[in-house]
């Protein structure tokens, strides 16, 4: 039976106002559509609730610092962490970016090593750079297995007691393609190094428990995850983040202030400097809670089976080149043979069908596919078998155009 029969639409388009009729949104890798929980949530906190936090005496500000804790909570027991050990930040760019000058900052020196992989965002390569710069430390790249897997194999072979820290994406936001977590964290603590996993593209696809998986720090971002933009989420082990010093100085991350001499309030609060996105954090607690109302395992099944029928459909068009493995989790990357991914995103939106196309803030990972960029659809909880054949009709649409 083809795999067009067997997917099952979770029937939630109607959630989310900002997507019309006839328009398949496909690129929910770069940022996800918001359902209307989580608008009603915002316009609540800003309209009805809105106070700061930590600060004020009165009822208001004491209800509105309850729930911003009471979202941290939420997140917490959302990726199998501790409430002390979540921090708030603006997005995993900036979780790496703290990372990399708290913790590697201190604790790298010259001579040592950083591994990464071949298909790492750029927003897990710079900042790497830059802190090897800093400190003299090198940077080593673990390849790619045939089908767009880091290769757990050949990391193994190649990491030695020199590297302190390994810095992979749980799931990639070109190829889709999953790592073994569990594996990888396993092999970077077998010569002592700390992981980071980025996990973007992993926690709003599937569930996600940082004590089952080991690893020392986990980062991502609530816009990809149905919730506001400028809000992200920074998990570490309390002993590391104890041991950091502060990111940034101000209001709120202190202990006590004199001229003589500050001291710093304990994690997570040393790092949350300033007043915080208060309504970026209560929006994303409603957006946890709508993915958890659905089910993670739910969502990756229908996920998956909608690249399962994406790849199945645009395999068939000749001059379509497919990339990544053939379970990937919600992406699928292709290339239309002749055509610059730009135009192949012109002719579908036109038929108003919008997906990605470019390097997708992973230069080297293109380098290594051999093409300058790449189009890419990927999928979320609103997208059914319809946005699907929207996107064949539009690329045998370009292969008609472009001959």
């Amino acid at each position: 039976m083809s795999v067009l029969a067997d997917t099952r639409p979770l029937d939630v388009l109607a959630d989310f106002p900002a997507i019309p009729a006839g328009w398949a949104y496909l690129d929910t890798a770069a940022t996800s559509q918001k359902p209307r929980p989580v608008l009603d949530a915002i316009n609540r906190a800003y309209g009805e609730t809105y106070a700061t936090v930590h600060r004020g005496v009165y009822q208001r500000s004491a209800d509105m610092t309850l729930a911003y804790e009471a979202a941290r909570r939420r997140v917490a027991q959302f990726i199998g962490g501790e409430e002390r050990e979540i921090v708030f930040v603006r997005g995993a760019t900036e979780a790496i970016n703290l990372v990399a000058q708290c913790w590697a900052g201190e604790q790298l020196k010259a001579g040592d090593r950083i591994l990464l992989s071949a298909l790492e965002h750029h927003s897990n390569i710079v900042p790497w750079q830059m802190a090897a710069e800093r400190v003299g430390a090198t940077i080593d790249v673990v390849p790619l297995t045939e089908d767009g897997r880091i290769d757990l194999d050949a990391m193994a072979a190649m990491i030695t007691p020199q590297h302190k820290l390994v810095a992979l994406a749980h799931v990639s936001n070109v190829l889709g393609s999953v790592l073994d977590a569990t594996r990888a964290t396993a092999i970077a603590h077998s010569v002592g190094a700390k992981i980071l996993l980025d996990g973007c593209q992993a926690v709003p696809r599937m569930a996600v428990d940082v004590a089952a998986i080991g690893c020392d720090f986990y980062i991502f971002s609530g816009h990809k995850l149905y919730g506001p933009t400028g809000i992200g989420v920074l998990w570490g082990r309390y002993d590391l983040l104890d041991a950091m010093p502060p990111y940034q100085g101000g209001g709120s991350m202190i202990d006590r202030v004199t001229f003589a001499k500050t001291t710093y309030a304990p994690p997570p609060g040393r790092f949350e400097a300033g007043t915080p996105h208060i309504v970026g954090v209560v929006g994303l607690h409603a957006a946890i809670d709508y993915v958890d109302g659905i089910g993670l395992d739910r969502i990756h099944a229908h996920e998956t089976a909608l690249v399962a029928a994406t790849r199945e459909r645009l395999g068939q068009i000749n001059s379509v080149r497919l990339f990544g493995p053939a379970d990937a989790a919600g992406i699928v990357s292709f290339a239309v043979e002749g055509v610059h991914p730009h135009d192949v995103a012109t002719i579908l939106d036109e038929g108003s069908v919008a997906i990605r196309a470019g390097h997708h803030c992973a230069q080297p990972l293109m380098e290594m596919l051999g093409v300058p960029a790449t189009a890419r659809a990927s999928f979320g909880v609103y997208n059914s078998l319809a946005d699907v054949e929207a996107l064949a009709a539009g690329v045998e649409r370009v292969t008609r155009i472009f001959g």
